[in-house]
């Protein structure tokens, strides 16, 4: 763990920051900062909203005006310079480095409504600093709403970096040390027992075992070691005493190198609401025009200093966006909810709007397709099948190989016979005596070891590894007697979904790190034509950037390696049965573990969106009538504080009308 905190440092160092944490989760920080704003400016805008509309519109004098301007005036204080600063500060810096944004209107709107209070207490004009605090408080609940909709943060660094392992055994001489990870040296000699994971990467100099690579490579079956063999940090031994030697440490690591992958991946994220940015940058400034226009029209026609302040405020208070501030954010909320009844929880925001542009969805194989476990999938025998399952089970099961476990389940038996002389050949079988009969249960190498013939099983084996199969042949005294063939089967969903999907016009691709003739036997069984194999857990990313030269991509993956490719490709769907890195690079996530949500995940995107761009519309057509109305001194400000509130509920509203829709 310490190798990654120095690999963290030099990463920051590398990039010119002193500290870079990604333990911090930064959008939840946000969500909690503004839900603080939110509570803290309603404490002082309710009493105002009471005052204020007691007087104005029940005719309640409560206090002598000057009074209630004071009272009005410090009660809005810290409404707008505490709890909505960082939004005034952001509003006048637009204005000036002419980058105007929704917080342009509202610093302008906000400001001018509040010093309007200051100056009726010296001058003969009307009091709109209630207002002020009015709509910066509405202003602040829809920022809440928004990064509340944006989802909890992305951990994934921090899952990462807790894979690996925290200690190691080093050998010195004839001893065994514990160290830390961070005490590591390139060329030490790591002693790694059964069941305890690799430290770092390395050689092996000595012993033999299978390393539960499934959470780097995404395949389900181990893979066997012997001396030479290539160990990647934070995978799993299984079965034997391993001494490897150091070969690479820190940010050097496979792992390291991961991490990398997914920060670079994550910063090159669309960002949600594009559509609303570009409208608005045009949208604002016209405002702010238009409210100096009618500031000036109404000074020169009526020579009324109060007047034309109201009317320029009523201006910018009614074409403030909060409805559009809304309108993406509940979308959002209500299109989650309706996700997460189904399985699908949105992550990303930006995901909803993305999926929809999606033309290639590229899924991972192991895990995603199939159930990333080995099942018995044929039995071919010359005896009865379940004697050959009996023997097989009872020797198979003091192995912990995965398709030794398959045979073992297999069989189902309550009881098992005596097994003496058990013994793993490693990579080949393993052997044993049930009662009288000596077993051997093996691939191709091993039956030829023992000089055992096979060509009765020759055609029926040739077929079962055409289709993707590992077969197992079970000698009897020398004698071949059956064939097992165990496969990592096909989830029972994925053909319905993929065939749904290919009849949507997506083009479909499977990509694995499986040979070419295992991966093409399992796409024809779930439909899909095209097949990229043999890829290394490090290139899936590379792949979806290449095709993301042809249009937008969505991954579906499971494992710790498809993380990158999640993160790079423009829609990231992962697995809920998947390991925690790659749900947390997902920006969706399937609970259910079912392909079907891919296709529910489609329609409920495009309901979605369908909703934000009808809230869109409705934002901006409710300013285009209203407008007018307050240019012509029509709209009172505090009638136009509630215009701007009623057009908020009506998004709200309209956003939960997609409850309706069938995905």
């Amino acid at each position: 763990m310490h190798e990654m905190k120095e690999m963290k440092t030099d990463k920051g160092e590398e990039h010119g920051h002193d500290e870079h944490n990604h333990d911090a989760p930064v959008e939840d920080e946000e969500i909690r900062d503004w839900k603080k704003k939110m509570v803290g400016s309603w404490i002082f805008a309710i009493p105002i909203a009471l005052l204020m509309f007691s007087e104005r519109i029940f005719g309640l004098e409560l206090f002598v005006p000057r009074v209630t301007t004071t009272i009005l005036l410090a009660l809005g204080l810290p409404v707008l310079f505490f709890f909505g600063w960082s939004t005034i500060r952001g509003g006048l810096r637009g204005l000036f480095t002419f980058y105007f944004n929704m917080d342009s209107l509202i610093a302008l709107g906000t400001l001018v409504a509040y010093f309007t209070g200051l100056f009726s207490l010296f001058f003969s004009i009307q009091d709109y600093s209630g207002v002020s605090a009015m709509i910066m408080a509405f202003y602040i609940t829809g920022k809440y709403v928004e990064a509340k909709a944006r989802g909890r943060a992305s951990q994934e660094i921090k899952k990462l970096l807790e894979l690996g392992a925290k200690k190691a055994r080093i050998l010195k001489g004839n001893k065994e040390i514990e160290v830390d990870i961070s005490e590591i040296k390139i060329g030490d000699i790591l002693v790694i027992r059964p069941g305890e994971k690799i430290p770092t990467d390395g050689i092996v100099v000595k012993g033999e075992s299978s390393i539960d690579e499934s959470m780097v490579t995404g395949e389900s079956l181990p893979t066997e070691k012997r001396k030479g063999s290539n160990v990647i940090g934070a995978t799993i031994n299984q079965d034997g005493i391993l001494y490897v030697k150091a070969t690479k440490i820190g940010k050097d690591t496979f792992l390291a190198h991961i991490i990398k992958l997914v920060e670079e991946a994550q910063s090159e994220k669309v960002p949600i609401q594009v559509l609303a940015d570009k409208i608005t940058s045009i949208f604002v400034p016209a405002v702010l025009i238009l409210a100096i226009l009618t500031f000036g029209g109404w000074i020169y026609f009526t020579s009324d200093i109060s007047k034309s302040i109201a009317a320029s405020v009523a201006v910018l208070v009614i074409a403030c966006p909060c409805a559009l501030g809304l309108a993406t954010p509940t979308a959002l909320m209500v299109g989650s909810g309706m996700g997460s009844k189904k399985g699908i929880l949105i992550r990303k925001g930006e995901a909803i709007q993305t999926i929809k542009n999606v033309k290639t969805i590229v899924f991972d194989k192991t895990g995603t397709i199939t159930k990333g476990k080995p099942e018995v999938t044929n039995i071919y025998s010359k005896v009865k099948e379940n004697y050959l399952l009996e023997i097989a089970a009872c020797v198979e099961r003091f192995s912990e190989h995965p398709i030794a476990k398959a045979i073992v389940e297999k069989a189902k038996l309550k009881k098992f016979r005596e097994v003496k002389g058990f013994k793993i050949l490693r990579g080949r079988g393993v052997e044993g005596r049930v009662g009288k009969s000596d077993i051997v249960i093996g691939n191709r190498t091993l039956m030829n070891e023992k000089k055992v013939s096979f060509k009765d099983f020759e055609k029926e084996i040739e077929k079962f590894e055409s289709q993707g199969k590992t077969t197992m042949i079970v000698a009897e005294n020398g004698k071949a007697i059956g064939i097992i063939a165990v496969a990592d089967a096909l989830k029972e969903d994925s053909v319905l979904a993929i065939a749904s999907l290919n009849k949507q016009g997506y083009r479909t691709i499977m990509i694995t790190g499986d040979n070419e003739r295992t991966a093409k036997a399992i796409a024809k069984q779930c439909g899909i034509s095209e097949v990229i194999a043999n890829v290394l857990p490090e290139d899936k990313a590379k792949k979806v950037q290449e095709l993301q030269k042809s249009g937008f991509v969505a991954f579906v993956g499971d494992g710790i390696n498809d993380a990158p490719a999640l993160k790079q490709s423009n829609v990231g769907i992962a697995m809920g049965s998947g390991t925690d890195i790659a749900i947390e690079s997902g920006d969706l996530v399937l609970a259910k573990n079912s392909l079907e949500g891919v296709v529910q995940a489609i329609n409920l995107s495009k309901a979605t969106f369908g909703k934000i761009k009808q809230n869109l519309f409705w934002a901006f057509a409710y300013n285009t009538i209203a407008i007018p109305v307050a240019v012509a001194g029509l709209l009172h400000p505090v009638v136009a504080e509630i215009a701007m509130a009623l057009s908020s509920i009506t998004v709200v509203t309209n956003a939960n009308l997609l409850r309706r829709k069938k995905i």
